[in-house]
Parts: structure tokens; C-alpha cells; sequence
């Protein structure tokens, strides 16, 4: 049995989910250590990001398939803020902006890991209620 609060992740489910991050990553346009910081791995750990794009599934661990939902819940919500200005949606993570003292979001997971990211997450789910 696994630690994981998600019943039944199949391998493929995990996988999609993999790759699908992968996508947003690149929409946004991540550098590889932002990257894997929003995965919550070390920086450098370039053979993980390769196995995701080349179809490997997340590990079938809690933290992994967390950061997995949030980055998702993050792209949708900027989809929703942005819904007619897709490279406006996909240039926001890395935009200084005042709600983050002036840093990028990007930046503000990087420094707080996943408080970081549960931090842009809430600030854009209140943003496109």
C-alpha cells in the first residue's frame, strides 16, 4: 500500500497526469530547475523531468500527486482569468506581480516550495471567483 490519500491512481492515470503537467510547464514557459522546484524536486534532477515527458507516470505518492492537482488547478484558473488572451494566461507565472511583493509566481514557489504553490493556487482560485 502506498501513502497516497488518492485511492486507485492507475499507472496510466498518473502518467496522463505526468504529461499534461508537462504541457503547462512548457506553455509557461519553465526553465528546468522551476520546473522541477514546482514538482518539489532538486534542483538539477533533469532525468526526472525527461522520464515525465517521455511518458512516465508520477510516483504514486501523496506530495507528488498534490503538487500534480495544483499545477493543473493553477493552469485551469488561468484559463478562466484569461480566457481570450491565452499568452497573457501563459506568461503569468512568470510576471512580477504586487500580491507577491513583486516576485513571479514561479519565484514564490521556488523559494516556499509547496506553501509557495498552495499560495499562488489560492490567490488565483479567489481571483477568477
Amino acid at each position: 500500500m502506498t501513502d497516497s490519500a488518492y485511492p486507485e491512481v492507475s499507472t496510466h492515470d498518473r502518467g496522463a497526469l505526468a504529461r499534461m503537467v508537462m504541457q503547462a510547464f512548457d506553455h509557461w514557459g519553465l526553465e528546468t530547475d522551476e520546473a522541477l522546484a514546482m514538482l518539489g524536486h532538486v534542483p538539477g534532477d533533469v532525468d526526472a523531468l525527461s522520464h515525465y515527458r517521455g511518458g512516465k507516470p508520477l510516483p504514486d505518492e501523496h506530495d507528488a500527486l498534490d503538487r500534480a492537482g495544483h499545477i493543473l488547478g493553477i493552469h485551469k484558473n488561468l484559463r478562466l482569468l484569461f480566457p481570450h488572451e491565452r499568452g497573457r494566461a501563459y506568461r503569468w507565472m512568470k510576471t512580477h506581480n504586487r500580491a507577491f511583493d513583486g516576485c513571479a509566481p514561479v519565484e514564490v514557489v521556488r523559494r516556499e516550495g509547496l506553501q509557495g504553490l498552495l499560495c499562488v493556487r489560492g490567490y488565483l482560485e479567489r481571483a477568477a471567483t
